[in-house]
């Protein structure tokens, strides 16, 4: 194997690792988890006054497991269908596969 074709078959596994590791999806996902979590506590935390305020509904508890779900639907979305980075022949065929306009 020529030391090109290494360098092509190197590039292409990173190209792969950095897909999977920048997804918006893991981001977005990793936010919304960790502020839910906050959130979350925040509302169990609630006092009696702080439920008056809200016309006795717990806003911060039921928004943290709101942004909670919301979060673990990206992570679990992101772990069932990882981000495939294309290959250098879809790249260059473009988005209609190559096909001749005509």
């Amino acid at each position: 194997m020529s030391d090109y074709q290494h360098e092509v078959e190197e590039l292409e596994r990173e190209s792969a690792t950095a897909a999977r590791l920048f997804d918006v999806r893991r981001i977005i996902g990793g936010l919304f988890t960790v502020y839910g979590v906050i959130v979350t506590i925040a509302g169990l935390m609630a006092t009696d006054a702080d439920l008056k305020k809200a016309e006795n509904i717990n806003i911060n508890l039921w928004t943290g497991l709101g942004m909670l779900a919301l979060g673990l639907f990206f992570l679990i979305w992101q772990k069932l269908r990882p981000a495939v980075p294309p290959v250098a022949g879809e790249i260059e065929a473009g988005p209609d596969g190559g096909a001749a306009k005509g």
